[in-house]
């Protein structure tokens, strides 16, 4: 009987560090967030925008594209160019290309980031690639749109922005692509 108390000492202890576990998981998304803007890291755009705005003719932004695959993605993924000047309040679009090299067809998800984060705000999304997953069958190649909008209340201070996109390969989180390519 003296045995089973340090056993279940110990059991309680490891429900614990298992609950905390569980705990800490749900708790690194808002981490996350306040870290990123603490630091000014891995701006969040703002997403998709359905409002109007005034141009700023006497104002030009250089905004930067960038495209960069994750690990495992074998796509090549690039911007059409790698900058362009706007002005705040005007629309304005670039075009990424994806080509599938390999012989299976594949899903991709693209991630968006904007920086400075202190801009991110500013940077409207009026169509995206990223707002939904990308599938390409082997040897396909698309030219993937962005129509975007510099907010015409963009900071004084900021004259350059950079939207980067990381693409993600998705394919194991297709079932029917899963079987078929495999």
């Amino acid at each position: 009987m003296n045995a089973e108390l340090p056993l279940r000492k110990l059991v309680l202890r490891l429900v614990l560090v298992v609950a905390a576990m569980f705990a800490f998981g749900f708790a690194l998304v808002p981490i996350y967030d306040v870290m990123c803007q603490a630091f000014g890291i891995n701006g969040k755009t703002a997403g998709a925008y359905e409002g109007t705005q005034t141009v700023d003719e006497a104002r030009q932004v250089r905004v930067q594209f960038l495209a960069t695959n994750a690990a495992g993605m074998v796509w090549t993924f690039e911007p059409l160019a790698d900058q362009i000047e706007v002005h705040p309040g005007a629309s304005a679009e670039i075009r990424f290309i994806a080509y599938n090299p390999s012989d299976k067809p594949m899903a991709a998800q693209a991630i968006p980031s904007v920086s400075p984060s202190k801009a991110a705000a500013y940077f409207h999304k009026t169509e995206c690639f990223c707002f939904t997953q990308q599938v390409l069958q082997p040897g396909e190649r698309i030219e993937m749109p962005v129509r975007f909008i510099v907010d015409r209340d963009l900071p004084d201070d900021v004259h350059h922005l950079t939207l980067a996109y990381t693409l993600f390969d998705i394919t194991s989180r297709q079932p029917a692509l899963a079987h078929n390519g495999g």
